[in-house]
């Protein structure tokens, strides 16, 4: 153009493409104006290393810095925050605070936004302690929190089970003048949720309505989510009534959470009924909608059901994942249609869902009950070959079919093989290996591996010690059996 336009106009349009996420664009737009003569400002430079963060080139955006301070000018608190920010953002919270000490050594004024950047980073990576000794070095600086940093913290603290603590920081939030808004509650309501506070997350809600802050959905569906995992129906329909009555229309994430509530105590036709509800409210019903009430049906043995499902979920042009899949052949294994399996299986690799731990574990557990065990030992070779990881649900399926079908030393060697390479077994695994063990009558082997099971710092529960002293009662070593009875009540298991 002539005459040329200002680097304002320039600055505009890179901002706008920059707003719409398309960094590269911005770049290589920045390129071309750069070649046709224009000096970039403060504002351009500051666009410049938000792309670069965002693409993760943090050195590119760091030689920013560099030249920005060999011209001998100071960069200003959007550049710091902007560079602070691309580090939590690709996960180097740990060098965004040594940016941060960096800067408080040179003299620089940070702000509430460069703090707000470093305790957000900090609580999203589980770094909630951290978090809280930032937040009172912020007020140290003279430098207020506000309520988006102190919902953070709160959050941080909620998500992991601090709630007493979460409480506590919301009062003193208060105290200092500041109000909880929407997000502070509803951290607040989640955190109480999952600790089962039922009355003062009803409570809380209910100190919502009263103080007229706008309920968003977000807030509703995590409590109709909470009390439907505990089975508290009636609560969740309540809520879900309240939610229509403050003129918040439900989605489909809170049907699905009612659908699921439904499914968990038993009583699918209702979750049927709720799920044909939401399709007459003109709401599109997600793979997930769909996956809870596969596996609610295939868990009521009504694989029928479950398949016109499926089927249904195809032609709406929803894509099964993994989890619909696991959860059909969960379903037909235990309905004893072993053979209607492999077709899944094939399908689930056309599909892009390859099998995973969870669907071969399903698989595993089925062929191992009708004590199929040459198939469960290809399976398991299977696994392997395939470089998937098998965990403590796989090996104890494994082992415990093994010993039941009268491969005990296959079992002994895989249990064995776990030792040596420093597997963390369970409670579970050892007693299902000493199960094994007084089935063949090997019972001073049984109570070796007891032994070994304490000195690797695992417990031994009832069930183990029951297993022992039936199997050593009826060969006839009752002074053995009573030697375990009595370490039973020193350890509390059995009262006298």
């Amino acid at each position: 153009m002539r005459p040329q336009p200002s680097i304002l106009q320039i600055n505009k349009v890179l901002g706008s493409i920059t707003k719409k996420r398309h960094y590269p664009t911005t770049i290589s737009l920045w390129k071309r104006a750069q070649s046709c003569g224009f000096t970039p400002c403060s504002f351009t430079l500051n666009i410049l290393i938000n792309c670069y963060c965002h693409m993760g080139r943090l050195a590119f955006a760091f030689s920013i810095l560099g030249r920005i301070l060999k011209n001998g000018n100071q960069p200003d608190i959007v550049t710091l925050n902007t560079l602070m920010k691309g580090l939590c953002i690709n996960n180097k919270v740990g060098e965004a605070l040594d940016f941060y000490d960096l800067l408080m050594a040179k003299g620089f004024q940070l702000n509430q936004v460069s703090y707000g950047i470093l305790i957000n980073g900090l609580c999203k990576t589980g770094h909630v302690r951290p978090a809280i000794k930032l937040l009172q070095l912020m007020k140290r600086h003279i430098v207020k929190p506000d309520v988006v940093t102190y919902s953070t913290v709160i959050d941080g603290l909620c998500k992991d089970g601090l709630v007493n603590e979460a409480r506590d920081l919301c009062a003193e939030m208060i105290k200092g003048g500041i109000t909880p808004d929407i997000v502070t509650y509803s951290s607040l309501i989640h955190g109480l949720s999952s600790k089962s506070e039922w009355n003062e997350a009803i409570g809380l809600l209910n100190e919502i309505v009263l103080k007229d802050i706008k309920l968003d959905i977000f807030t509703f569906n995590i409590l109709v989510d909470a009390f439907c995992k505990e089975g508290r129906i009636t609560e969740a329909q309540a809520v879900f009534a309240t939610m229509i009555k403050c003129g918040e229309k439900p989605n489909v994430v809170t049907y699905s959470s009612l659908i699921d509530g439904f499914c968990l105590i038993k009583n699918v036709d209702e979750s049927m009924e709720v799920f044909n509800k939401m399709v007459k409210c003109g709401l599109k019903p997600s793979v997930v909608s769909y996956n809870i009430l596969i596996n609610g049906y295939c868990k009521m043995k009504r694989i029928d059901v479950a398949m016109n499902l499926f089927r249904e979920m195809r032609c709406k042009n929803l894509v099964p994942d993994t989890v619909t899949y696991s959860s059909l052949i969960d379903g037909l294994c235990k309905s004893g249609r072993i053979l209607s399996v492999q077709d899944l299986i094939y399908e689930m690799r056309d599909n892009g869902h390859p099998p995973n731990i969870v669907t071969y574990n399903i698989l595993l557990d089925a062929f191992c009950k009708r004590q199929l065990l040459d198939e469960a030992i290809a399976l398991y070779k299977q696994i392997d070959d395939q470089g998937i990881e098998p965990n403590l649900c796989t090996y104890s399926t494994l082992i415990d079919g093994l010993c039941k079908g009268g491969r005990l030393r296959i079992a002994q060697k895989i249990f064995q093989n776990l030792l040596i390479n420093g597997y963390c077994l369970d409670v579970r695994m050892y007693t299902i290996m000493i199960n094994g063990l007084c089935g063949e009558g090997l019972f001073d082997e049984a109570i070796n591996l007891l032994s070994k099971m304490k000195e690797n710092d695992c417990l031994p529960d009832s069930i183990t010690y029951e297993i022992l002293i039936r199997a050593l009662l009826e060969k006839g070593e009752n002074e053995k059996a009573k030697t375990l009875l009595h370490e039973m009540v020193a350890r509390g298991i059995l009262k006298r």
